[in-house]
């Protein structure tokens, strides 16, 4: 009788073990789905409508970005380590950044097809090389140092990426400028402001 109670009572108790197991499994993966979506989401481009064109240069612009960005979302998932994930959120966010430019100024174009003719193809192609790597159950110094080298380039690459989102500004920011200068002499002219100097 006692031997039953006992085998009773660690029955019980495995069988909670197994149910609150079994919850956390669900809710990590349920988390896990969730941060997926939202990186995703987050980084979507407002892909432009069948009907909606911004002439061939720019829809040739968006269809490169359009394809990188469903490529890296690929590797997003697939990919565990949340250090690489968080790179790969950025690149995503600075690329959505980089096709909006080109709808907003045409001029920047020459220099946004570079970025992703070269520079974002490449990327994409260290990101699939560090995924087979991290997939394979081969272990060893040079799969390690390969790994870290590309972790370590996704670093040089974001801060090469935000330099070339901001040079696109360039034209902009200079045009703002001298719109501030000329609307400056006119308020002066005007004496509308106190002149500088006197």
């Amino acid at each position: 009788m006692k031997f039953i109670i006992i085998a009773g009572i660690v029955i019980l108790v495995l069988a909670g073990i197994i149910i609150v197991s079994s919850k956390k499994k669900t809710e990590d993966k349920k988390s896990e789905v969730h941060k997926i979506n939202t990186a995703s989401e987050r980084v979507a481009p407002k892909k432009p409508t069948q009907n909606k064109s911004y002439g061939p240069k720019v829809d040739a612009v968006l269809e490169e970005g359009n394809k990188a960005l469903a490529a890296m979302r690929q590797l997003y998932v697939s990919i565990k380590d949340e250090t690489v994930r968080g790179k790969i959120d950025e690149i995503m966010t600075i690329t959505d950044k980089i096709m909006k430019d080109a709808i907003e100024d045409e001029s920047d174009i020459p220099q946004i097809k570079k970025f992703f003719s070269y520079y974002l193809p490449t990327t994409i192609k260290l990101l699939n090389a560090y995924d087979r790597m991290s997939t394979t159950e081969i272990e060893g110094e040079n799969v390690d140092k390969t790994k870290k080298n590309i972790n370590e380039m996704l670093d040089v690459a974001i801060e090469a990426y935000k330099k070339r989102l901001d040079s696109l500004f360039e034209n902009q920011a200079l045009d703002i400028e001298t719109e501030i200068d000329v609307m400056n002499q006119m308020l002066q002219r005007e004496g509308l402001t106190e002149q500088k100097g006197i």
